[in-house]
């Protein structure tokens, strides 16, 4: 059986989680296109991810939005 690909834009939102969590800037999103779905989930991601690491929720707190 196929294993079927994961949602893009899930893994779009896990990509900025992960990059706002470590610290990178905003700017460091892959996705050029404003408007773009993608890019939307990538920024919605990183902007939890930095508020997490703010808060100190980056070492178990965090784990349930990173799992995929």
């Amino acid at each position: 059986m196929k294993t079927q690909k994961r949602d893009t834009q899930i893994r779009a939102y896990h990509h900025g989680y992960q990059a706002g969590v470590k610290g990178k800037s905003l700017s460091a999103c892959p996705f050029e296109t404003f408007g773009s779905e993608k890019r939307y989930q990538w920024t919605s991601g990183w902007r939890d991810g930095r508020r997490d690491q703010w808060s100190g929720n980056t070492a178990i707190g965090g784990l349930h939005k990173i799992a995929l």
